[in-house]
């Protein structure tokens, strides 16, 4: 088990997300399939973590999104932002669903942390809409608390990042 906090301002070099927009339930589901060239940009820093600079950074992030059905899968591909999310989270690939434009994908982070007597994962959650070739919304990196009372401000918290994404018109 690590003893120290992970740095999540490698995420920024991470994944995929910006303004996400309302889906209309019960839709049928967009084609969400294919290569991304991704962009994100750090914002509030809920969980407070030391390396995590709000406005940071980072583009050219490749993210294939595989799909069947309304089940969809975002594969971040090799470079520092797969590195990160397999450091922090354990993994870089997302599941999930899509429901009409709006995908909604998750990576429930493995290694265990700790800070005092505080044990945490970290979640990664995206939330973003597909327009057309442009894919937008917010990644939010939340920790899992063991609830001790040591976890604090990680109880709760959530870290967001705001995604662009774009593929190449089919």
């Amino acid at each position: 088990m690590a003893t120290m906090r992970p740095t999540l301002a490698l995420a920024v070099v991470t994944t995929t997300s910006a303004l996400a927009l309302p889906a209309c339930g019960g839709d049928d589901p967009v084609d969400a399939a294919g290569s991304y060239t991704v962009s994100l940009t750090n914002r509030e820093n809920g969980c407070d973590n030391p390396n995590w600079t709000v406005g940071e950074t980072a583009a050219g992030i490749g993210v294939v999104i595989t799909q069947n059905g309304t089940a969809v899968t975002a594969d971040v591909q090799p470079g520092g932002a797969r590195i990160a999310l397999d450091l922090v989270l354990g993994g870089h690939i997302f599941t999930g669903t899509v429901d009409g434009n709006h995908l909604d994908l998750l990576i429930r982070g493995t290694p265990s942390f700790s800070m005092g007597t505080c044990d945490y994962t970290i979640d990664a959650d995206i939330d973003a809409s597909l327009d057309g070739d442009v894919l937008s919304g917010n990644i939010y990196y939340r920790a899992q608390t063991d609830g001790a009372s040591d976890c604090g401000t990680l109880t709760g918290c959530a870290s967001r990042q705001e995604m662009l994404g774009n593929r190449p018109p089919s």
